[in-house]
């Protein structure tokens, strides 16, 4: 996994030492792996801010929708691709202490102003007509694509397409699970994605103004076919159970990162070394990753 993230590395001086040692190493021979990581690098512990270790490790994965190519009574909602009026805003050159973001935002005469919130955008506000990858069959399986951020969509003859993340429309990422929550709709047991899923079953007539509640929206671009996992923020493809998502901010891209938690809905210990290859609007903060499961 490591080994994916060095052509991305190689041309930076403090990376190349370790990638070219990387592939020397026979990765059969666990003793061997072992010793390159301890070899390669020296260990730092991460701290938040308030310099506490505790953080909040999550799991994302790429789901299966189904869809079509084009529109019917089925297939009515519209994967978008990034609309023409998106504006991608860039500072670092006149503020060097802003690498790293990125502001998104559209034309309004002569200003540029926020772009769509996920409310406008499904209003009709953006221009997003004509921009439609796919159309899929199921509301709920769409909003939680844009939570994980990338997919496979089957198409009625059976081919199936894979589809990545593009851009996003800027909009802070607002957790629907807490939002439920707050409201005492759920308990705080049952804020995961099944336990949504549950409360989305209950209340079908009610899941468009919760789901707009998060004003963040994501567009995607079709991806080729491949037998790897999907390209994560550093532009390499995933490994199930090996790559992170993290805050680039704290952590960066192509680091690897030992994880000392526990698996989902358990107390059973979870105590592995992963690869930081990929990053979210929602993966904020120093002590914070999101676990790629496949």
């Amino acid at each position: 996994t490591f080994r994916l993230s060095c052509p991305s590395l190689r041309d930076q001086l403090e990376w190349k030492s370790a990638c070219d040692a990387a592939f020397a190493v026979d990765t059969r021979d666990s003793t061997k792996a072992h010793r390159f990581f301890e070899s390669s690098f020296v260990p730092y512990l991460i701290l938040n801010k308030d310099g506490t270790r505790e953080g909040l490790i999550t799991g994302y994965y790429e789901p299966l929708l189904r869809g079509s190519r084009t529109p019917d009574r089925v297939y009515r909602y519209p994967i978008y691709g990034v609309p023409d009026d998106l504006l991608v805003v860039d500072l670092v050159a006149l503020h060097p202490d802003l690498k790293g973001v990125r502001l998104r935002g559209r034309a309004d005469g002569n200003k540029v102003v926020t772009y769509y919130s996920r409310a406008e955008i499904e209003r009709g506000d953006a221009q997003v007509r004509g921009r439609e990858i796919l159309w899929v069959d199921d509301f709920v399986e769409l909003f939680f694509l844009q939570i994980q951020g990338s997919g496979r969509v089957q198409l009625p003859g059976g081919s199936v397409v894979r589809i990545g993340f593009a851009d996003h429309n800027g909009h802070p990422f607002r957790s629907i699970g807490r939002i439920l929550i707050e409201r005492g709709e759920i308990s705080p047991d049952k804020a995961s994605m099944q336990g949504i899923k549950n409360w989305a079953k209950l209340h079908p007539d009610r899941l468009v103004a919760l789901f707009q509640e998060n004003p963040a929206y994501v567009f995607f671009r079709e991806m080729p076919a491949s037998d790897l996992g999907p390209i994560g923020a550093q532009g390499v493809a995933l490994t199930p159970g090996r790559s992170v998502a993290v805050d680039p901010a704290a952590i960066p891209l192509g680091a690897p990162v030992f994880l000392s938690t526990t698996w989902p809905l358990s107390t059973r210990p979870l105590n592995r070394l992963v690869i930081a290859q990929d990053s979210g609007s929602a993966i904020k903060g120093a002590v914070r990753a999101d676990f790629f499961w496949g």
